[in-house]
């Protein structure tokens, strides 16, 4: 199963490095690196040394990156011919599939308790 990105708990930052990132997605940092060069929406910043620093919004464009590829079985020609075409559609869905995984896992977690 993919994994539930809570935002919620990560503190909210100006950029993250491509650590935390890949880890955030359970993903190697060759993986995000890849991607950003394969997707003209991932644009982060690079610091003096040349780390990747993403912002929310790389972070955002990433889940919606990751949610074709990696959960919907998307190859990377079909994801960016997605992207292209409802872009901004899918990224609020994605928002709401995570936010009803995270609420399942909450009521899942209660019901344990019980």
């Amino acid at each position: 199963m993919a994994p539930i990105i809570d935002f919620d708990k990560e503190p909210e930052r100006l950029y993250y490095p491509i650590g935390d990132v890949a880890e955030l997605f359970q993903v190697n940092a060759s993986l995000i690196r890849f991607w950003e060069k394969e997707f003209d929406i991932l644009k982060p910043k690079k610091n003096k040394k040349g780390n990747r620093l993403f912002t929310a919004e790389d972070v955002a464009n990433l889940r919606v990156i990751f949610h074709l590829v990696k959960e919907k079985g998307y190859t990377l020609e079909g994801a960016k011919k997605m992207l292209e075409q409802k872009g901004d559609t899918l990224a609020r869905d994605v928002e709401i599939k995570e936010t009803l995984l995270r609420t399942r896992k909450f009521l899942e977690e209660l019901k344990a308790q019980l």
